[in-house]
């Protein structure tokens, strides 16, 4: 397929190309920083996140630590309120932590400090208690050192565990982050060095090939323009020649002209010797037409008769026609009445009156009828009386008939004397008007030849303009030769 396309094909199939690399190229590009950015993402959100709720933990427990140190020395009961806020405070931040720390390790250090925590706060409140009982401060501080502070210390360092391997997954994120990002800022290069290759390698494709195209058509225009200039001289030379021929023609169809003209002169006093021939002839063949034309006065007289009669026979077809519409309404409105009596008696007391008018609109509609047939039976008796006027008139206009036959066949011969005049008349005329019409197209063709031989010495013009073209031509495809397939120097 790819043999047939042209050279905008290519350039266009090549565009698409280079679009869908660029696409593919920014793509790749979008990816990867969407990639490194929810790793910077989790890094945030997730890893941070938790690392500062260890230290809020951491600063927590000094403060319930602190709070209840206080208690200890004072016995004050604002002490323990701070101490409870501060506790609730580390349950809240083990709670945050729980449900960040996803993965194995994690959540053995976060359940180690929970149980650090809650082993510790057990302490706290049995050292607190002992404060509140008759015990000395001795004791209480003995206690607080022997079970309380080892505790705290379990705690820090399960604090200290859970910083560190925070500390250490940032670290680790951050690398992932870095490499991510080296590894799509190579890939990016190298899709551009491969489409800056592309691109090369389709410039000097389609180089070759527009000058492969160029090439083979400057060969066939320079054939072209060769056949075109030999075409050129042969038509100039036949031009030259016609422009000959036509001049001899034009000398014989004004001879022919000449000719035609005497003709229709001759054909004219024959037509006007025939024409006073047939007013002889006419003179004889009117005076019988006048007593034909009687007769035929008579006989239209009657067919006017015969023909008022069919027109009110159709009159009384079309009346009866408009009384079966009539008689049908009649019907229709009588079936309607009673179906509104049947509604009206169904709808008890509410349509008594309605009952009443529909009975009235039945009866009306029978009126109605009985009339349309009182009607239809007039009409008939009509039609019949028409029918027997027309059979008396066309029995009346068959005799005025026979008589003009017979008066016809007097005025037979007068007018085939005149229809032999006549015939001879229309053919002096038809002779005249052949002879009128011959000179009018001898005229014609000699306009058509003068326009031929214009025509002729345009296209001798237009040949010797062709011959240059041609030549000019030839010039240009050997300038594009030479810059399609510069010669060597």
């Amino acid at each position: 397929m790819g043999r047939h396309w042209t050279f905008g094909h290519k350039i266009a199939a090549s565009a698409v190309v280079i679009v869908a690399l660029t696409v593919a190229i920014s793509a790749l590009a979008v990816f990867s920083l969407r990639n490194v950015a929810a790793m910077n993402d989790r890094v945030i959100a997730v890893d941070a996140q938790i690392l500062a709720d260890a230290e809020r933990f951491r600063a927590e427990v000094e403060r319930r630590g602190g709070a209840a140190r206080g208690f200890l020395l004072t016995r004050e009961d604002r002490f323990v309120e701070g101490m409870n806020a501060a506790r609730q405070s580390c349950l809240s931040i083990l709670a945050r932590l729980t449900r960040n720390v996803t993965d194995s390790s994690g959540r053995q250090i976060v359940e180690a400090l929970e149980r650090s925590e809650a082993v510790h706060q057990r302490e706290m409140d049995r050292v607190i208690r002992l404060r509140r009982s008759s015990a000395t401060i001795a004791e209480v501080t003995k206690a607080y050192d022997e079970h309380v502070s080892p505790e705290r210390d379990a705690v820090d360092a399960a604090i200290r565990a859970l910083v560190a391997r925070q500390v250490q997954l940032l670290q680790n994120a951050r690398d992932a982050s870095r490499e991510a990002a080296s590894a799509a800022i190579t890939l990016m290069i190298l899709m551009s060095v491969a489409a800056a290759a592309f691109v090369g390698l389709v410039a000097f494709v389609l180089a070759r090939a527009l000058s492969r195209q160029i090439g083979t058509a400057v060969g066939l225009i320079q054939s072209s323009s060769a056949e075109l200039q030999a075409g050129a001289t042969q038509q100039s030379t036949a031009a030259t020649q016609q422009t000959t021929a036509i001049s001899e023609i034009t000398t014989t169809i004004t001879e022919l002209l000449v000719t035609s003209r005497q003709i229709a002169e001759s054909a004219r006093r024959v037509a006007a010797i025939a024409e006073q021939t047939v007013t002889s002839a006419n003179s004889g063949e009117g005076t019988v037409g006048k007593a034909h034309e009687a007769i035929l006065g008579i006989r239209r007289q009657v067919d006017t008769i015969v023909n008022h009669m069919l027109e009110l026979g159709k009159t009384s077809q079309q009346i009866g026609g408009v009384l079966e519409i009539v008689s049908e309404l009649a019907e229709q409105t009588n079936i309607l009445a009673i179906n509104a009596t049947i509604e009206a008696a169904g709808a008890g007391d509410a349509g008594r009156r309605f009952a009443v008018v529909a009975d009235e609109i039945r009866k009306l509609a029978d009126r109605v009828s009985g009339s349309a047939k009182e009607i239809r039976g007039l009409i008939d008796d009509v039609r019949s009386a028409v029918n027997t006027t027309v059979m008396a008139t066309e029995m009346g206009s068959k005799t005025v008939d026979a008589g003009s036959r017979h008066f016809a066949d007097v005025a037979a011969g007068f007018k085939q004397i005149a229809g032999l005049v006549s015939t001879t008349t229309e053919a002096s005329r038809e002779i005249e008007l052949s002879t009128k019409q011959q000179t009018s197209a001898v005229e014609q063709v000699n306009v058509a030849i003068a326009s031929v031989a214009q025509a002729t010495r345009e296209t001798e013009a237009s040949s010797s303009q062709t011959l240059q073209t041609a030549s000019q031509l030839a010039l240009l495809s050997n300038d594009l030769q030479r810059l399609v397939k510069p010669r060597a120097a």
